[in-house]
């Protein structure tokens, strides 16, 4: 089932995406909704990203090239980074690069969205926490990466962590792969086996660190080939079973001097 948050007649809302269209709903997609009975064409509504987190968090280096490049074991401490919610845009809008950037990467992923409050769940049933799968950008200035290693500052910006287009609540997430292109050339296509903190692992660690909440988003990393973009180039990013985040990243115009 395809979950998608959008604008209708000047107001939010949600739907599930359908053949024939979308059909509205009524409820919280987190508890008890139900059909409205009206069915909108595609054309009529405005996508938006498909959920408002309370906290995104990415895992960062967690794709090797092929199997036979995976560790024989986890790492102890996993490489986690938050990004503020005011960084979220959704499907076919713009990634404003500030001025003041010189160097932009995209970087697509499999997005995971928490549908129930876990505290201390073992990875054996961290499905069962897990309300449907999204696709993101994680857009980076690498620049502005500290000396010391904390990323966070180099994630944050406005308009860096593109989300969409639907939530897929019916998915495998150890079998899909997750692709981009940049202009209509492929940069990524792997195979979210080749993790090396594969995704219940990440989760469940998570969890003994911190509640988790219905509606956090987790980015479980980005394969190799994540590249650096410039401005006017669209890049799409995709996961066969959710569909495609596409975005354009435009260049922030210089400030003008009174």
């Amino acid at each position: 089932m395809k979950f998608a948050r959008f604008m209708y007649k000047e107001k939010e809302h949600y739907g599930v995406v359908t053949e024939d269209g979308i059909k509205l709903i009524e409820g919280e997609i987190f508890g008890s909704w139900e059909y409205s009975g009206e069915l909108l064409v595609r054309d009529d509504v405005e996508l938006l990203a498909p959920i408002v987190p309370n906290k995104i968090i990415g895992i960062g280096a967690n794709y090797v090239g092929k199997m036979e490049e995976l560790p024989s074991s986890l790492p102890e401490m996993p490489v986690f980074f938050f990004k503020p919610d005011s960084s979220v845009t959704g499907p076919d809008t713009e990634v404003i690069v500030p001025e003041s950037l010189d160097e932009i990467k995209f970087e697509s992923e499999l997005a995971a969205v928490i549908g129930r409050e876990m505290k201390n769940v073992p990875k054996e049933e961290v499905l069962d926490f897990i309300f449907g799968y999204t696709i993101g950008n994680d857009v980076t200035a690498p620049q502005f990466f500290h000396e010391n290693g904390h990323w966070t500052l180099g994630k944050a910006f406005d308009t860096f962590t593109p989300i969409g287009p639907v939530i897929e609540t019916e998915l495998d997430p150890s079998k899909v792969h997750v692709r981009a292109e940049v202009n209509g050339e492929e940069k990524q296509n792997s195979l979210t086996e080749l993790m090396v903190v594969p995704l219940k692992d990440m989760i469940a660690y998570l969890s003994k660190v911190m509640t988790l909440q219905p509606g956090d988003v987790i980015l479980t990393g980005s394969p190799l080939g994540a590249d650096f973009v410039k401005d006017g180039d669209v890049v799409e990013c995709k996961i066969d079973e959710i569909g495609t985040l596409r975005n354009t990243f435009v260049k922030a115009p210089v400030p003008v001097k009174s």
